[in-house]
C-alpha cells in the first residue's frame, strides 16, 4: 500500500493539557469526534476510535507534550499501520498542535481538524 509523509500544524485556543486530554481520554475523544473511543493511557496500550474504524498502539506518551502512535483503519490491508506523532507546544493564545511525521495512507490530522480546525471545541 502506498504511503506518504504529511506535515501539518494548527494553533488551538486552549492549553496543551486540554488538547492532550482530548486525544487521550476516551470520553473526551468520543465527545469531540462523535464516535466511540477506547484509549489506553499506557505506552504499549491499545486504542480504538471512530466507532472501531481506527485502532492502534501507543508508542510514546509525554503528558501534555507528545503522543506517538501506530494507527490503522479497518479498511486497510491486514498488518498495515501508519506511525503518527502529535507534538503539543504552548504558544501565545493557546497550543500549537503539530504532526511533524505521518507515514500514512490517510491524513489523520484532517480527520481531527474537520470544519476548519476544530478539536476539543477550540479553534
Amino acid at each position: 500500500m502506498e504511503t506518504r509523509t504529511v506535515k501539518q500544524s494548527v494553533t488551538l485556543k486552549t492549553s496543551p493539557h486540554n488538547v492532550y486530554e482530548s486525544l487521550m481520554d476516551s470520553g473526551k475523544h468520543a465527545q469531540f469526534t462523535g464516535g466511540e473511543a477506547k484509549i489506553s493511557r499506557k505506552v504499549g496500550g491499545k486504542f480504538t476510535a471512530f466507532d472501531g474504524y481506527s485502532e492502534g498502539v501507543n508508542i510514546e506518551l509525554v503528558a501534555d507534550k507528545k503522543i506517538v502512535q501506530t494507527w490503522r483503519a479497518s479498511d486497510w490491508p491486514d498488518g498495515q499501520y501508519s506511525q503518527v506523532t502529535f507534538s503539543l507546544k504552548e504558544v501565545a493564545g493557546g497550543t500549537r498542535l503539530t504532526s511533524p511525521r505521518q507515514e500514512c495512507r490517510r491524513n489523520i490530522m484532517r480527520t481531527y481538524l474537520k470544519d476548519g480546525g476544530t478539536i476539543t471545541g477550540h479553534r
